[in-house]
């Protein structure tokens, strides 16, 4: 036996001697293609400097075929490939090969219709285990592509080596540069990493330096990563900034809110299944934004936790994430100004109530818990919010917003909102609570004759479905109660109201006075987005306001009628019920045309039979009774 081997080894010396190692190219191709069904063709001369249990292996001119359904003839091909192979792990059909290193690649990897993929080796392209391990390699001036009409994506990257920047002789970093489309978006990228690229690695981390956009998203990333298949450890400053914080679904398969134009900064890091955003700093429209956030893999679906905090919000940003568009409100209104005083001019697309649909199919990417604080809120004259503090839990595409708080000076208000995306169309549940709110923190300040300072309070409890805030609320049912009691408010207001000529020309001269202000209820009902008045009330110590109608939710109209009472006599009056129509964008109030002509041409006419006749129209001799907000009162917040 030992002569039969040493014979065996003689005629092999010999045999490479006399050949080389070129004889072995042909069984070599013979047997790549009975393995694989594909096209192994090496061009040059082939080398075997043996050592075990790992030769290294040289050859040039090499090239190796897709399958047949690729658009790309050839998966790769090089002017010289040089790998050192397990050759224990060959008896059990695994190839693991080390220290890969080649030569002006081109790689051209494919994901077929059916998911097959055209690097896996067997005749079908499924089986994951029928691929080539490798854990180190480097390129020198390469290309590698990738393409999968599938998810859109078709990406052309194009690497050099070039020296690195430590200055030490021998140290080299690989640049790359990449473009095409990723998920149907726009990509670019240039970076540069270390020469190795440790692709399977986990002891070694590997340097990297990227500056990508997808889309209208920016990545820039400096820092280490360990194991590029696995990403095993990730230690890596990040900024992230583009237009809509939702675009990053793309990226990261994770449901995120929509926003305004966002740009964020901070350290990013990930040990075993727990990938951490700690801390950042940032901004989100005209708003700061920053703490902490963690996603967590592992289970059914990722888990997403964080903690953020404004230290100064403006309320306009929040406006997409309840599905409002940027500027909607004030392009509205100013349609409404272009359009001017006619009822009803306003355009038809421009609507208050946020409109844009939430993606409920998103919710099932991720669970959430998040905590929100606003710590100071930069006030809008319409809602004079002072800070805002919010839980949000997504859970199994049911999200809540339990509590949600805003805090109104010495006011508040709580509500708990929850969304249920488990049907389409969403159903929704919002419970408000609203207590002590001043009433003059949302009148114009600059406006003497509207001055009150009664305290607010009430509840609001309606139930819907839609995609959107805006069809949720067009179909709702609940009610809604509020409450006003205590504090003062102009005469010339309540004279205004009744149209009391004599007491608002006497005001003029000795100047506005405030008077009490017994209670203000506002009762409705709810019921398929209309809103129905079952008490509107104001009551004063001069006059008393009494209102019905309703109010459109779907439509955003207004349609009410406010009829004022007087509790004194007033001799000079052209008092009339005041309409309150229009729309949300531009509210039109106006008196009773006809009832006023109707008292000042009966003034005329028996003005005409006596001078002093004229006046009995114009005198408004009033009730004289209160409206009794004893029983009202007593359901105070």
């Amino acid at each position: 036996m030992l002569g039969i081997l040493l014979a065996l080894l003689l005629l092999t010396s010999v045999t490479v001697a006399m050949l080389g190692w070129n004889w072995l190219r042909a069984p070599i191709e013979r047997m790549a293609f009975v393995q694989t069904g594909r096209t192994l063709i090496i061009g040059g001369d082939l080398e075997l400097h043996w050592g075990w249990p790992r030769p290294r292996i040289q050859a040039k001119k090499v090239s190796f075929a897709n399958p047949p359904w690729a658009l790309h003839p050839q998966l790769v091909s090089a002017d010289a490939v040089i790998f050192s192979i397990h050759v224990p792990q060959l008896f059990n059909q695994k190839w693991e090969l080390s220290d890969l290193h080649l030569t002006r690649p081109v790689v051209q990897l494919e994901r077929g219709p059916q998911g097959q993929k055209s690097w896996l080796l067997d005749r079908q392209q499924h089986d994951e285990s029928a691929r080539v391990e490798i854990d180190r390699l480097t390129l020198d001036q390469g290309i590698i592509g990738y393409d999968d009409a599938s998810s859109h994506t078709s990406i052309r990257s194009e690497l050099s080596t070039v020296p690195a920047p430590t200055g030490r002789a021998g140290d080299t970093d690989v640049n790359f540069s990449a473009q095409g489309q990723f998920k149907g978006l726009p990509f670019k990228a240039r970076g540069s990493g270390d020469t190795v690229l440790a692709i399977r690695e986990e002891s070694v981390p590997y340097g990297l330096r990227v500056d990508a956009t997808v889309g209208r998203t920016r990545i820039l990333a400096t820092g280490h990563v360990t194991s590029l298949v696995k990403l095993t450890a990730v230690d890596m400053q990040l900024t992230l900034s583009g237009d809509n914080l939702k675009q990053l679904y793309t990226l990261t398969g994770i449901a995120m809110p929509a926003t305004r134009d966002y740009v964020m900064q901070g350290h990013l890091v990930r040990q075993a299944d727990t990938l951490r955003y700690d801390p950042f700093t940032g901004r989100m429209g005209s708003s700061d934004i920053g703490g902490w956030v963690q996603v967590k893999t592992g289970g059914k679906k990722p888990v997403l936790t964080a903690d953020l905090v404004s230290t100064r919000l403006t309320l306009e940003d929040l406006g997409p994430v309840i599905g409002a568009r940027v500027g909607q409100v004030q392009s509205a209104k100013n349609a409404a100004a272009r359009a001017g005083p006619v009822a009803g001019a306003t355009p038809r697309t421009k609507r208050v109530l946020p409109d844009l649909p939430f993606n409920a199919e998103q919710w099932r990417s991720v669970d959430a818990e998040v905590n929100f604080s606003a710590k100071a809120i930069r006030r809008a004259a319409a809602a004079p919010i002072q800070a805002l503090t919010t839980h949000i839990s997504l859970k199994d595409s049911v999200l809540k917003l339990d509590p949600l708080q805003f805090a109104f000076g010495s006011g508040q208000i709580n509500a708990e909102v929850t969304l249920d995306g488990r049907h389409n169309p969403i159903q929704s549940h919002a419970h408000v609570q609203a207590q002590r709110l001043a009433l003059s923190q949302w009148l114009p300040a600059n406006k003497g004759d509207t001055a009150m300072t009664s305290l607010l309070g009430g509840q609001i409890t309606l139930a819907g479905s839609g995609n959107s805030v805006g069809s949720m609320l067009a179909g709702a049912n609940g009610s809604v109660r509020l409450l006003a009691s205590g504090g003062q408010i102009s005469q010339m207001l309540m004279e205004k109201t009744g149209l009391h000529l004599w007491e608002m020309f006497r005001l003029a001269l000795t100047g506005d006075k405030q008077i009490k202000l017994r209670c203000a209820v506002a009762n409705f009902d709810v019921k398929a987005g209309q809103m129905q008045a079952n008490t509107l009330l104001l009551d004063t110590q001069v006059t008393t306001l009494l209102g019905r109608g309703a109010i459109d939710l779907a439509q955003e109209k207004f349609d009410l009628t406010i009829t004022p009472k007087t509790k004194n006599t007033s001799p000079l009056a052209l008092h009339s019920p005041i309409h309150v129509g229009g729309n949300f964008v531009k509210p039109i109030i106006a008196v009773d045309r006809g009832r006023v002509a109707a008292r000042a041409l009966g003034s005329v006419v028996l003005g005409i039979v006596n001078p002093l006749l004229m006046l009995i129209p114009l005198i408004d001799a009033g009730p004289g009774i209160d409206s009794g907000c004893a029983k009202w009162l007593k359901s105070q917040p």
